[in-house]
């Protein structure tokens, strides 16, 4: 479970406070380490030991160059944000604010934004109908229709893909040919493809039509660099599934990406820019006080991590009767019941009861609720889990695929970090939706999926691993006899886009969860590819480099 990212990215959604404000840190001494001495935890292998990242010290992170805030800067950002505001409220609901919103959105600072853009798509959404119905020949405006349609449902609002029925011959089988030139207008059509939900098979069909026509376009281009590194950037980043600010930095100094130069371009990549770098200030301060805590990202790091302990608890320490009696203590939550269990069990038995106390005792400080019962619930939920896999390993059974992603949900460690977001957030607490988040909404389970799911594409199995993890691989050759590798792969790789499709589903209005839970969900299925995209060295490229932008290396001034 490569979950040790999933604080920063879940927590993104919000808008950062200003990284002049004094924070204060509280030392808090880690319950796991606390009275280690008579515990021998070395003498078997951490099954999570299996990830491997480019270690960075703390001074490397210290000596690491971030431009500080000044006067000029702070006020010269300032005067950009009140360019840009005027600007989206000046704006009718035309095409050209669809362009600022995408390029905003883009650069990862629509925090800064959210009333102005959420004021123009809600007139857009008004007025869609008008436009598609009067929209004759929707190919001509193909660029402009695709990021209208893409960024109403990202903001949460329906809109009909029927207007891309209108892109295929007069028989309806095939997109026309013609739109093979129009390659701006592909790479939007490519965008809106992602944002599909069960059902939509003209947005499947558009996304490989337009994906084979980009793909192929690629080699005629010649000398044309940037178009070739934009349609490339398009085909391995969507802008829904990726994160803003693993990409933003690339579009820092480009302006072909954004169409036809406009000077709100300009005054857009200087705000991103030092948003950037102030942001990175930010996280660099917290990363340098995981052991203090702070706030939701760094709070949300303590259960993250204690997943990984009670992970290697049932992958690599326990057998099956101490698992078993450990399991029923978490069910009943009763410090009494501890006392048949193991000395290491009993440590984390009770370090689980301190770290969840205090996450409730801080959300009831902050937001009036006391959410024990419900992270204690999850707890047990995920502990079941575990100890269904750990019975599946100790008698050799293989289940089926389906019997082994619902539990396999649940294990992925997901619902449990995204409860605890929900209380730590504290937006729209009540008991209707508290009992809602109880149930594991799809909201949930389909973010849970993608991991799961990304996790047994094979690329994180090292053969050399400690542990029991099973693999979904496995259940389904084991299922289907005969069937290969590839195709067990291929299989993953239709769930994966089944399952976003639901999170799109999920997403949109309406949802009793406040929309930046949503948000947050979104942001951790968004992180999942970087955290599973192995090399043939069992490193992550993709994920080192994300991190190196958000910690280490600064965006120019």
């Amino acid at each position: 479970m490569a979950l040790s990212c999933c604080a920063s990215s879940a927590a993104s959604f919000k808008q950062y406070p200003s990284v002049s404000q004094n924070r204060s840190y509280q030392k808090i001494e880690n319950p796991i380490l606390r009275n280690n001495n008579n515990i021998d935890l070395v003498t078997k292998p951490s099954t999570s030991q299996k990830w491997s990242v480019a270690q960075y010290d703390h001074n490397s992170l210290l000596s690491s160059s971030t431009p500080l805030e000044s006067h000029h800067l702070s006020k010269h950002s300032y005067n950009n944000k009140i360019a840009i505001s005027k600007l989206l409220a000046g704006e009718d609901p035309s095409d050209q604010a669809l362009k600022v919103i995408d390029a905003i959105q883009r650069l990862g600072i629509d925090y800064l934004f959210q009333e102005e853009i959420e004021k123009i798509l809600r007139n857009q959404f008004m007025l869609f109908d008008h436009y598609t119905g009067n929209t004759h020949n929707i190919e001509d405006h193909l660029h402009d229709a695709a990021l209208r349609f893409r960024l109403l449902r990202q903001q949460g609002y329906f809109v009909s893909a029927g207007i891309f029925n209108k892109l295929k011959d007069k028989k309806g089988n095939n997109f026309k040919t013609e739109l093979s030139k129009d390659m701006n207008g592909l790479m939007e059509l490519y965008e809106a493809s992602h944002v599909s939900i069960e059902g939509e098979d003209v947005l499947d069909e558009a996304n490989i039509f337009s994906s084979q026509l980009l793909t192929a376009s690629m080699t005629c281009l010649g000398d044309d660099h940037r178009r070739a590194r934009a349609i490339a950037n398009t085909l391995e980043y969507p802008c829904h599934k990726t994160l803003a600010k693993f990409t933003a930095k690339n579009l820092f100094g480009a302006t072909s990406h954004f169409g036809s130069a406009n000077g709100w371009i300009n005054v857009l990549q200087e705000l991103a820019k030092y948003e950037f770098n102030q942001v990175q200030s930010l996280h660099k301060r917290e990363i340098l006080q995981i052991s203090h805590l702070s706030q939701h990202r760094v709070e949300l790091t303590k259960p993250i991590a204690f997943i990984y302990v009670i992970d290697d608890l049932f992958d690599v320490y326990g057998n099956l009767d101490e698992l078993t009696l450990f399991t029923e203590a978490i069910n009943r939550w009763d410090i009494t019941a501890v006392e048949k269990l193991p000395h290491y069990m009993k440590i984390c038995f009770k370090a689980l009861d301190n770290l969840t106390n205090e996450i409730s005792h801080k959300v009831y400080q902050e937001h009036g609720w006391n959410p024990s019962h419900s992270l204690r619930k999850t707890w047990a939920t995920l502990c079941d889990a575990f100890l269904v896999e750990a019975k599946w390993f100790a008698s050799g059974q293989v289940p089926k695929t389906e019997e082994y992603l619902r539990n396999g949900v649940v294990s992925s460690g997901v619902p449990m970090v995204l409860v605890h977001l929900f209380f730590l957030l504290g937006q729209s607490i009540t008991q209707d939706t508290v009992n809602f988040v109880d149930k594991m909404p799809g909201i949930i389970t389909s973010t849970a999926a993608i991991l799961r799911l990304w996790d047994d594409l094979g690329s994180a199995k090292d053969e050399n691993q400690e542990g029991h993890d099973g693999s979904y691989v496995e259940c389904y050759m084991k299922e289907r006899q005969g069937s290969s590798i590839e195709e067990a792969r291929q299989n993953i790789t239709e769930r994966i886009s089944d399952a976003w499709k639901c999170l799109n589903k999920e997403c949109l209005s309406p949802n009793p969860l406040p929309a930046t839970f949503l948000k947050a969900c979104l942001n951790v299925a968004r992180l999942v590819p970087l955290m599973y995209s192995y090399d043939d060295n069992q490193r992550l490229p993709s994920l080192e480099q994300y991190m190196k932008s958000m910690f280490y290396e600064s965006g120019p001034m």
